[in-house]
């Protein structure tokens, strides 16, 4: 999956490096926060983690690629070239829970399950592995809007 062409995200805020699989309800993606990542620089001097912030974007992000490969309201969607429509815009984080601390250097398995839509809602659980333990899970809404209203 070319992640550029099917997210509006870029570098710096682009946080999602690679997919592993993907299906209509699923998608497994990873990241890999460095040292000089400007949510890490401050955040904090000698203990650097990853805001919790930052690993909610993550599973957004992963879930935008789900919608965007999956559920487009039009074909060929490209994020260069919309069609009219912004995919995959938070509209609600319904739940969330940080049990674990993620740090420069380690590889974040980012995963989100599609469990219900309607239009162009779609409602999402996810949540980050490192080595095979989870350390934070969410529940969120996203919607596809016109692009009218974020240009």
């Amino acid at each position: 999956m070319n992640i550029l062409k099917r997210l509006h995200h870029r570098a710096p805020y682009l946080l999602i490096s690679n997919v592993v699989e993907h299906s209509p309800k699923f998608l497994h993606a990873k990241a890999t926060p460095k040292n000089e990542d400007f949510y890490i620089v401050g955040h904090f001097p000698g203990a650097p983690i990853v805001p919790g912030a930052m690993m909610q974007e993550m599973t957004t992000q992963a879930a935008g690629l789900l919608i965007a490969e999956h559920y487009s309201p039009v074909e060929d969607y490209d994020s260069q070239s919309t069609k009219g429509f912004a995919l995959g815009v938070l509209r609600a984080v319904h739940k969330a829970k940080y049990k674990h601390f993620a740090r420069p250097g380690e590889i974040l398995d980012v995963k989100v399950e599609l469990i219900d839509n309607f239009e162009n809602s779609f409602r999402f659980k996810g949540h980050i592995e490192i080595e095979n333990k989870k350390i934070m899970m969410i529940e969120f809404t996203l919607v596809n809007i016109s692009d009218d209203l974020i240009k």
